[in-house]
């Protein structure tokens, strides 16, 4: 038989936080969703669209009532929530969260809830967009999704197949990873991107005939950059709490740009034409795979 819970606080009611209550409550695994955030008319908004059934702009307030609690904040804030939630929570109740970086995530379950460390369980959604706010929680989003799990070495497995039960019936699939191998992962596969990304637009917005480049910008330009429009505290946050595995990815794509500009200055058609087959062959597996699990 399943597990209901019997109240959820979710802190940081949008895209991750929303759509996680939205497919608890279809799922029936919910009786209670408590918003927590600092913007009114978000959690106002979450409320008239029954994401959540109430709302808190203090979730010390609410702590004692947390069955589960999910900290969908960007990761720089997660600390003041973390210590404001400390107090309050009665042994039992599980902390999770949605953070795309998992090291400084997990230093901070320990510096801010060292007597309850058997029932966190740091996690990581593989799921997103450029959307934001409770406007953005959908049902759906998590189906055929991968959800991370990041256990500290004192998290309890009942607390982690809780949380990894949650993740299940929002229709996603679990794995489990250290926090370095997630960090040195996701710096790769999605902080990176994102970062090069909000470069490209920001340099292309500094140009003189920024306004007629845009102009002519079509999909090309559009599928390139769709992640510069992500929320902008959010990938600061990410960027500085997985700072060194980036730098280390930045080096590596710098380098990899002076490889494709020296082919360009030889004029070496051959070498541009593997390195863009080559390419272009890793892409096609890598969707294929992408399809397959979707």
């Amino acid at each position: 038989m399943q597990q209901q819970i019997d109240t959820l606080v979710v802190a940081g009611v949008g895209l991750i936080g929303g759509s996680f209550a939205l497919a608890l409550k279809r799922a029936g695994r919910v009786k209670t969703v408590i918003g927590v955030g600092r913007t009114l008319a978000n959690l106002g908004k979450a409320l008239a669209l029954g994401v959540v059934d109430e709302i808190s702009q203090d979730i010390a307030a609410v702590a004692h009532r947390a069955d589960v609690a999910l900290l969908a904040s960007p990761v720089g804030q997660m600390g003041a929530l973390m210590a404001a939630l400390a107090p309050g929570l009665r042994p039992g109740a599980v902390v999770t969260d949605g953070g795309s970086t998992k090291s400084d995530v997990a230093a901070l379950y320990r510096q801010h809830l060292p007597g309850h460390l058997r029932w966190c369980v740091p996690a990581h959604p593989i799921a997103g967009s450029d959307l934001s706010g409770a406007a953005a929680a959908q049902y759906g989003l998590y189906e055929n999704r991968r959800v991370v799990l990041t256990p500290l070495e004192e998290t309890l497995p009942q607390a982690a197949d809780t949380v990894a039960g949650l993740w299940r019936a929002c229709g996603a699939e679990i794995h489990a990873m250290s926090a370095a191998e997630h960090d040195a992962v996701f710096a790769s596969v999605s902080h990176l991107p994102h970062l090069l990304a909000f470069a490209y637009v920001d340099q292309v917005a500094a140009r003189a005939d920024a306004e007629r480049c845009f102009d002519f910008a079509a999909t090309g330009f559009r599928d390139f950059t769709r992640i510069a429009g992500s929320h902008p505290e959010m990938w600061t946050d990410i960027s500085l709490a997985n700072r060194d595995a980036l730098l280390a990815e930045l080096a590596d794509y710098r380098a990899g740009l002076d490889r494709m500009a020296a082919l360009l200055e030889a004029g070496d058609a051959a070498g541009l034409n593997r390195l863009f087959g080559e390419a272009r062959a890793a892409r096609t597996r890598w969707h294929q795979q992408f399809l397959r699990r979707g």
